[in-house]
């Protein structure tokens, strides 16, 4: 709202310093502040609340050091991340940006059935929360809801370089022509990026067309089911993740920053270029979701820090992995997950293999057996007698190092 406010006063009366809101960096800087001071400030309020209304952590009895301690503390905290980064976008983003509605669509979505699985966990007496079903088809819904927005929408569009050859001759006949005019026009298209690969550019429609060439018309269902199975396995992640005090937070925090560096250089046409990747029209002002979300979580983690004030609960969790799937898919770099997100899918797999472990090793010797002392794998450290400080500062460095080897991915192929 304030971006169209000083957008008039400086097309009106050249409002000294309007022309600043026409800036990405500087209103990506304001809402880190905004949603920093909202989180800090406005979180110990919140807690205060959940404290009032009883809204306390009921923790089962797992053995694990310390954790009868952190019975009665607040959880639904969620609701602070959600309330710091929509307030700033509302204010400083381009609001009929389908990116943003899109990634505010998500942030309602996923916190509302969070939220519910938090209610009904706390208010109902029901340990188990929503049914994992319904959870499920919350997440099928949003992927949904992506999946076609993102490939039927008009202002969902790419840009790719002209052939070298007509460059060059473009470049002969101006060598002052913008770099605009060295791409050809915007238009929609399935492809992604693939990392680690030469020609790093893969269509989702080669997985039909070779059967068919009139089978490229149905390429949408294909990238509907990639971003059902993207939103679906990282909001799972996520919430695995949220186990011990500043995990979730702090992980998510470093997942979402190098996000907003993949989103402001695939927006950015001269970047585009430079760094030879694709160019994603209007994909930039998603960096003010990023660092709004960024400083929510950043504030977040001043409450939620070992020893932690108050849980994020499902509310937080859910719809932080929500967000990273969207914004992954957005950007066209939702094959990079496996490696940015390399925490979630460690937690996610831990669980995996030990439930399926258990149930083959008691199906064939009658007894269950463990890969783990327990899952998921924070847990597993934990029984391994290590401090869960130490559990998380290490999780953040190895965080850290898949968040470079992603950036990497740029320039290695």
């Amino acid at each position: 709202m304030l971006y169209y406010l000083f957008e008039y006063l400086e097309k009106q009366f050249q409002f000294p310093g309007a022309s600043l809101f026409g800036f990405l960096t500087f209103r990506a800087a304001m809402a880190v502040i905004l949603s920093l001071l909202i989180s800090t400030i406005y979180g110990k309020r919140i807690i205060e609340f959940l404290r009032k209304k009883q809204v306390g952590e009921t923790i089962r009895d797992l053995g694990l050091e310390g954790q009868v301690e952190k019975a009665g503390t607040p959880t639904m905290g969620g609701i602070i991340i959600i309330l710091a980064t929509l307030l700033p976008v509302l204010l400083i983003a381009k609001l009929e940006n389908i990116y943003i509605i899109l990634l505010i669509i998500t942030t309602l979505w996923m916190g509302t059935i969070g939220f519910i699985d938090d209610y009904i966990k706390k208010f109902k007496n029901d340990k188990e929360g929503l049914k994992g079903k319904f959870k499920v088809l919350g997440q099928v819904g949003l992927g949904l809801i992506v999946g076609l927005t993102l490939y039927f929408h008009d202002d969902v569009t790419i840009k790719e370089e002209l052939p070298l050859q007509q460059q060059q001759e473009l470049l002969a006949e101006n060598p002052n022509i913008p770099e605009a005019q060295l791409f050809d026009v915007a238009e929609k298209s399935t492809k992604t990026t693939i990392p680690f690969v030469k020609n790093n550019e893969f269509d989702y429609s080669n997985l039909i067309t070779w059967i068919s060439p009139d089978l490229e018309n149905y390429a949408w269902i294909i990238f509907v089911l990639v971003s059902i199975i993207i939103v679906t396995a990282v909001s799972n992640g996520a919430n695995l993740t949220d186990g011990i005090d500043g995990l979730a937070a702090g992980t998510s925090a470093i997942v979402v920053l190098t996000l907003g560096i993949f989103a402001w250089v695939s927006g950015n046409i001269i970047f585009s270029k430079y760094l030879n990747i694709m160019y994603i029209p209007q994909v930039e002002e998603i960096t003010i979701y990023i660092a709004a979300f960024v400083g929510a979580l950043v504030g977040f983690l001043w409450y939620n820090a070992y020893p932690a004030q108050v849980f994020m609960g499902d509310t937080g969790s859910l719809t932080i992995g929500g967000i990273i799937a969207v914004i992954a898919i957005a950007v066209r770099k939702e094959w990079l997950i496996p490696v940015l997100c390399g925490i979630f899918l460690a937690e996610n797999l831990s669980v995996m293999l030990q439930v399926s472990y258990f149930k083959y090793t008691k199906k064939k010797y009658g007894e269950g057996r463990r890969i783990f002392k327990m899952s998921p794998l924070h847990h597993h450290y934990q029984k391994s007698g290590y401090h869960e400080s130490k559990i998380v500062t290490r999780f953040w460095i190895v965080g850290i190092l898949l968040a470079i080897i992603s950036i990497v991915t740029l320039k290695i192929r």
